[in-house]
Order: structure tokens, then sequence, then C-alpha cells
């Protein structure tokens, strides 16, 4: 298996992991990088035990918890600076800051999950993985997975609850 092919077929799925699982562009970029260097380096060593996709999946999320540890303040101001430019350029209708009102609330609901609860939920939520595969990609039990969504999920709702009583 080439390593262009592989970049080829998983790269917009792991844009789209990252993306969610930074909730920034050039967050995810960086991360995206960083996981096909990755990949091009242990690409010999894959074994074929799960999908080249869950282990590709597994690598982002590894990828992204080490770096989240590592630079936990340098994060939290490139978020910051990210969302001062999004508030510069929102739109001025009703319905367009009513939709970003929505998402702002929403990416702010999913900064109060920890780092494995976020990365299951987007596995399982937005990235349709059933809870063996999320476990998989996270190297834990199914058990831990349905423990991570089912906090996620609750804290989500505690979070949102004022959008469904809108």
């Amino acid at each position: 298996m080439r390593f262009r092919d592989v970049v080829d077929e998983h790269q917009r799925g792991v844009y789209r992991l990252a993306l969610q699982l930074t909730g920034h562009h050039q967050d995810a970029e960086d991360l995206m990088q960083d996981v096909f260097i990755k990949v091009h380096a242990k690409l010999d060593s894959f074994r074929g035990e799960a999908s080249i996709k869950s282990w590709i999946y597994r690598i982002t999320v590894n990828t992204y918890l080490n770096k989240r540890r590592k630079k936990a303040l340098l994060f939290m101001k490139l978020r910051d600076d990210f969302d001062n430019t999004l508030t510069d350029a929102r739109s001025n209708t009703e319905r367009d800051a009513e939709s970003n009102s929505i998402r702002e609330h929403v990416h702010k609901a999913l900064e109060l999950l920890s780092p494995k609860e976020r990365s299951a939920f987007a596995l399982r939520h937005y990235n349709e993985y059933s809870v063996k595969e999320v476990a998989q990609a996270l190297e834990v039990a199914e058990g831990t997975v349905k423990s991570l969504l089912f906090r996620a999920v609750k804290k989500l709702r505690k979070q949102l609850v004022f959008l469904v009583e809108e």
C-alpha cells in the first residue's frame, strides 16, 4: 500500500475528525499533518489487525490527546485568537447571528468535556463509529466508551438545555 494512496483515501476523514477534536481549522490542519507524518513513519509496521481507517483514526486521537496535554496553555491562546477572528467575521443577518450563536454555544459546551469524552463523542456522533470502533480508536474497553459517552451527553444536555426550551 502506497502512502500517497492512503493520504488520498483518508485525508478528508482525518481532517474532519481533527476539526471536531480541536474545533479550529488551523489546529485541525496542524494535527492532520502530524498524523500523516506518523502514518508515513509507521505504515510499514501496520499489521492489519484493525482496518487502516481505525488505525489512522486512533493515531489522530492519540496525537490530539498528546498535543493537548503538552501544549494546554498555547492551545488556549490559539483558541482565543481564533474565536476573536470568528467574532470579527460574523454576518449581521438575524438568521446567521442565531445560527452562529447556537454553534458557539455548542462549541463552548464541547470545550467543557474532557479530551477523552470529546474524542469519544466526536467519533461516535460525528463520524458514526460504533461503540466497538470507538473503543478500538481510543484503545479502551467498550464499557469505558459507554461511560465516556454517557458523561459527555449528560454534560452537553446540562449546558444546552436552554436551546431546547426556546
